[in-house]
C-alpha cells in the first residue's frame, strides 16, 4: 500500500531504496553538523548517490553481493541490513538524540548546509526553523561570520517557502498511497461508488492529504478497522483519520447522492461560489452522477481537474470548454536521460522500454558539457552517442530515436555546444541549472537569450522550481512566452511530480500565443517515463488541449515542424 510497512502502532520498517538512501544522506549532513570524520560522511553521502540509482529492491539482495558493490562495503552494507530489519539505523539514532529536533528539521531546508546551521545554533542558540526566521528578520545574521545581508535576505526565501510547504506532499506521493486504498475498499465494499475527490480529484500539484468519496448504503466502520488508525469522527459522514502515517479524510454518503456530493467537495471554493453565482436557483440535491448535475445546469461536463478557478463556469456557459489532452494522445517520449549522462538504464534500455509502451519514438536528452555533476557529455560522447542511435534505429524501425541534449543555458543565455555540433541534433531542449539566484530582469534576459538562439526547439523546466522544495527563479512569464511565439519554441511542461514545470495557471495564455506545449518526464530510469500521466493531469487544469501539445504530433510531423 505504502512505502513503509507498519510493524507496530508506533515503528515502522524502511522498505525502499529511496527511504534508505536518504537515511544515509541525511546521516552524512548530521555528521557533518557535529562536526565528525569528512572521510566517513563523504562515504555516507556516496552510499545515498549509489542507492538511489539501484533499480533492483535492496530486500533482495544477498549480504555479500550487496558489501561487493562499488561505494558500499561491509559497513554500509551492515547499516542497510539494519535498517531493513529493524527499521531504525543504531549511528543515525545516536547522533539524532544529541540533536534537537528543530535542529534537524533544519537539515531539510535546501540550500541552507549544516555548517551555517551549526553557526546559527552555536552563536544564537537558534533551534528551529521559526526561531531562525524570527531573527533574520531582525537582521541578526548580517554580521555572523560567513553570513552578511545578500545571504540573510537569500536564506529568508528559503525560510518562508520551508514553512509554508511543511504538512504538503506531492500530488503523486499520495497518488502513490491511494491508488492501493481505493482498490482495497472497492473489494471490501463491492457495491459501493468509491473515488478521489477534493484536491486529490483536481489533480494540485501539492496537497495536504488523500480526500476519498464513498457512495454507500450502510456502515462503513469495516474500513476503518482494515485501514485506518487515529480516527477522528467529525460529523456522521466526515471522518479525518492516517492511511498508515499519511493523513486521509473520508466522505460517507448514501449511493443516491453520490453524484451531488462529488460536484460539491471536488470544487474548489472560488468555482464554487462561481457556480452558484451563475445557478443560484439550481437544486442538485440528491442526484446519483455528476452528468446530472452539469445536465441540470444545461451546460457541458467540465473536467475534474479543471474545477479550480470561477472563470471555468462561464466558459462551460459559452460552450466553449476545451477539448482537454489524454494520456492516449502522447505520441513520443521527449526528454530522457541514459547512463550516459546520470540515467540508471541504457539507451537501447530506455529506447524499448518506450516502444513497449506503446510509443512511436523517444527523444534522448541527457546532459551537455557543462552540467560536470551529471556527467554530461563532451563532444565525442555526443558523436559516438549519435552513432549508437543510428545503429539502434535501424534494428528497430519503425520505432524512432531522436538525437536531442539537454543543453544547459549558461550564465550570459548560450548554449554550451559550439554550432557545428548543435546543428546535428534532432532537437534541443535548453535549460537552466546552475547560477538560478538572478533577479527577475536579468534572469528573463538569460533565458530570452537561450530562446532565439535558432537551435533551441524546447525551453526545459522554465522556472526550476522543485515543489515543496524551491520555488525557482523569478521571471516575467509573458515575455517569456511573447518571445518563445516569436521564435518557435515550445515550452516544456516537465512531468517530473517533483517540478510539474511550467506551471499550470500559464499554458492558456502560452496556447493564445500560439506556443506549444511538450509534456515531458524527464526520465531518469524506466519507470521514469511513466511520470507523463502526472504532467497530463497538470496540463489538463491549465486547459491544454492535443493540438497545442508537441510530442501529439507523429514523429514525420515533429520533425517537419
Amino acid at each position: 500500500m505504502a512505502s513503509i510497512a507498519t510493524k507496530a502502532a508506533t515503528e515502522t520498517i524502511i522498505v525502499t531504496n529511496k527511504e534508505i538512501a536518504k537515511a544515509f544522506q541525511f546521516l552524512g549532513k548530521i555528521m557533518e553538523l557535529h562536526g565528525e570524520n569528512p572521510f566517513k560522511i563523504r562515504s555516507y553521502s556516496n552510499a545515498y548517490l549509489t542507492l538511489r540509482k539501484l533499480d533492483r529492491p535492496l530486500g533482495e539482495i544477498p549480504a555479500d553481493e550487496l558489501e561487493n558493490i562499488k561505494g558500499i562495503g561491509k559497513a554500509i552494507s551492515g547499516k542497510i541490513r539494519e535498517l531493513l530489519e529493524t527499521g531504525r539505523m543504531a549511528t543515525l539514532e545516536k547522533y539524532r538524540e544529541k540533536t534537537p529536533p528543530g535542529i534537524q528539521e533544519l537539515l531539510n531546508v535546501k540550500g541552507f548546509g549544516p555548517k551555517k546551521i551549526k553557526a546559527v545554533w552555536d552563536e544564537l542558540g537558534i533551534e528551529s526553523a521559526g526561531e531562525l526566521l524570527y531573527a533574520v528578520h531582525e537582521n541578526r545574521l548580517i554580521d555572523l561570520k560567513g553570513f552578511g545581508k545578500k545571504t540573510q535576505d537569500d536564506l529568508k526565501v528559503k525560510l518562508e517557502y520551508f514553512l509554508h510547504s511543511q504538512n504538503q506532499f506531492h500530488f503523486a506521493t499520495l497518488d502513490g498511497v491511494g491508488g492501493p486504498v481505493l482498490e482495497k475498499i472497492r473489494a471490501l465494499l463491492p457495491k459501493a461508488s468509491v473515488a478521489y475527490t477534493g484536491a486529490m480529484r483536481r489533480c494540485c500539484n501539492t496537497l495536504e492529504r488523500l480526500e476519498i468519496m464513498i457512495g454507500y448504503d450502510g456502515p462503513i466502520d469495516l474500513l476503518f478497522d482494515e485501514l485506518l488508525i487515529n480516527r477522528k469522527l467529525i460529523n456522521p459522514q466526515l471522518s479525518d483519520a492516517t492511511i498508515e502515517h499519511w493523513p486521509v479524510r473520508v466522505y460517507h454518503f448514501p449511493l443516491r447522492e453520490f453524484g451531488s456530493k462529488q460536484f460539491r467537495y471536488t470544487a474548489s471554493d472560488s468555482f464554487m461560489e462561481a457556480f452558484m453565482e451563475r445557478f443560484p436557483d439550481l437544486d442538485f440535491k440528491g442526484l446519483t452522477t455528476e452528468e446530472d448535475v452539469f445536465s441540470k445546469a444545461g451546460i457541458s461536463p467540465i473536467a475534474p481537474e479543471m474545477r479550480e478557478e470561477g472563470s471555468i463556469v462561464q466558459q462551460a456557459i459559452d460552450g466553449v470548454l476545451p477539448n482537454l489532452i489524454e494520456a492516449a494522445d502522447i505520441k513520443g517520449v521527449l526528454h530522457v536521460h541514459t547512463t550516459a549522462s546520470d540515467g540508471l538504464h541504457t539507451l537501447r534500455e530506455m529506447a524499448e522500454h518506450a516502444r513497449d509502451l506503446g510509443y512511436a519514438y523517444i527523444g534522448i536528452t541527457d546532459h551537455s558539457k557543462s552540467a560536470f555533476y551529471a556527467n554530461g557529455l563532451q563532444p565525442q560522447r555526443v558523436l559516438e552517442q549519435m552513432a549508437e542511435i543510428d545503429v539502434l534505429n535501424t534494428e528497430l524501425a519503425p520505432f524512432k530515436i531522436l538525437k536531442g541534449i539537454e543543453s544547459d543555458i549558461l550564465n550570459d543565455g548560450s548554449l554550451d555546444y559550439e554550432e557545428e555540433l548543435l546543428r546535428q541534433f534532432d532537437f534541443i531542449i535548453a535549460s537552466v541549472h546552475s547560477n538560478l539566484r538572478m533577479d527577475e530582469q536579468k534572469a528573463t534576459e538569460r533565458i530570452i537569450k537561450a530562446i532565439e538562439n535558432p537551435y533551441t526547439t524546447i525551453l526545459g523546466h522554465p522556472t526550476g522550481r522543485l515543489l515543496l522544495a524551491r520555488p525557482g527563479y523569478p521571471l516575467d512569464h509573458q515575455k517569456v512566452i511573447d518571445a518563445c511565439a516569436a521564435n518557435g519554441v515550445a515550452i516544456e511542461l516537465n512531468a517530473n511530480p517533483h517540478r510539474l514545470d511550467i506551471d499550470w495557471r500559464f499554458l492558456g495564455e502560452a496556447m493564445a500565443k500560439g506556443v506549444r506545449i511538450a509534456v515531458n518526464p524527464d526520465a531518469h530510469s524506466r519507470d521514469g517515463i511513466l511520470h507523463i500521466k502526472y504532467g497530463i493531469a497538470s496540463a489538463r487544469k491549465g486547459g491544454l488541449t492535443r493540438e497545442h501539445c508537441l510530442n501529439c504530433l507523429e514523429v514525420d510531423d515533429f520533425m517537419a515542424l
